[in-house]
């Protein structure tokens, strides 16, 4: 006898709200296309902004403001931010550094140790970024030809660069903006989608066989969290109202615990599928088991909606937790005829699913008090 999940219609409806198909992925795949549509636009808006403000302005070398927004302008307003202070950080170190050894000869020695230094500062400063663009600028204001003073040109470059990314910033915030912190929720509730997926995958090979997409599972888990770093990272230089950058964070964490917990519950159900002790933890076993899928699923309810002060309906992991406690506590002495081995797979499996359901619960009322909401 496999240990079932409760299946409902949440998952797939909150999925079809996050615009992806839950089977094919095509709605999601539709709004990817019109996400880089506009990305392709804002770019050639930035650029051609840039190059026009360049010509009205009177700034000699012009394209490099352009070439400026087109690098720095990102899929959203928080990498966009980060791109440019890296930029405009590693130009200025770049420009006052190139000036500086530019006044040093012979030119091959000063150079190298023009970009030596300004690799070092950048280091020293964690602006692996920045070391990289100043570099440039070094190599720009030292090596490029220039009928005039060497400080018109570092001045001139850091000027360029400047207005591109002013241009690129006001683009990006004013046109059709995409927030990080935004794509970061609906990342996070497809996350933790992902992870009752998950969660219902590994049960099937709980006195069963193992599910045949559960590698995939776990894969794609993998790449969420890495795409949803990515944007957390984004989304800590945009500004937000109280509460967004701690919930975030809050739910970045309990989603990484949670997975380290389902692969930790993965161990556990292993040669589990000859078991027969585990039956006599029925049905307060499988109830918790149902209610934890619903779990995930309503969080990622509360994290689409950031709304989280509202208790699930229907059924409660803490009710769950005592039934199947009180259970085992009356079946500990009956374990006569079943191997250790049956009987500690069990008790491991029940340990984890409790932590994953004391996990859920955690997840949400503490991302409620982190966002202002106390309500339990």
């Amino acid at each position: 006898m496999r240990l079932k999940t409760r299946k409902t219609w949440s998952q797939q409806q909150l999925a079809v709200k996050l615009r992806m198909h839950p089977n094919t992925g095509e709605g999601f795949f539709n709004f990817e296309r019109r996400r880089l549509l506009i990305l392709a636009a804002k770019t050639t808006l930035a650029a051609a902004l840039s190059w026009w403000l360049a010509k009205l302005f009177g700034v000699r070398d012009g394209y490099w403001g352009s070439i400026s927004a087109i690098i720095v302008l990102q899929s959203n307003v928080g990498a966009t931010v980060t791109a440019s202070r890296d930029r405009i950080i590693g130009t200025v170190i770049g420009a006052g550094v190139g000036f500086a050894f530019s006044l040093m000869r012979p030119l091959w020695l000063s150079y190298a140790l023009a970009l030596l230094v300004a690799m070092i500062v950048c280091g020293l400063m964690g602006l692996r970024n920045s070391s990289r663009l100043a570099g440039v600028t070094i190599t720009i204001v030292m090596l490029v030809n220039y009928e005039g003073a060497k400080w018109s040109l570092a001045f001139d470059r850091v000027i360029e660069v400047l207005l591109g990314i002013v241009v690129a910033l006001a683009v990006t915030t004013l046109v059709f903006p995409d927030r990080a912190r935004i794509r970061l929720r609906d990342g996070l509730a497809q996350e933790f989608l992902l992870l009752g997926a998950l969660f219902e995958a590994i049960l099937q090979g709980f006195r069963g066989a193992p599910a045949q997409n559960l590698q995939s599972l776990r894969d794609d888990v993998e790449a969420m969290r890495q795409g949803n770093d990515q944007l957390l990272e984004a989304s800590r230089n945009e500004p937000s109202s109280a509460g967004w950058p701690e919930g975030l964070n809050m739910l970045s964490q309990f989603g990484r615990s949670l997975f380290e917990a389902l692969l930790a519950l993965e161990l556990a159900v292993r040669d589990s599928h000859e078991d027969a002790y585990a039956q006599r933890l029925e049905p307060e076993l499988g109830k918790l088991a149902a209610d934890i899928q619903s779990g995930f699923n309503h969080v990622a309810n509360c994290i689409h909606k950031w709304r989280f002060d509202t208790p699930p309906e229907g059924f409660s992991l803490e009710q769950d937790i005592v039934e199947l406690e009180a259970c085992a506590e009356a079946v500990r002495t009956t374990g006569l005829g079943f191997s250790q081995a049956e009987i500690v797979r069990a008790y491991a499996v029940q340990l984890h699913l409790k932590q994953i359901a004391r996990m859920l619960r955690a997840a949400r009322v503490e991302t409620s008090r982190a966002t202002g909401k106390t309500h339990e």
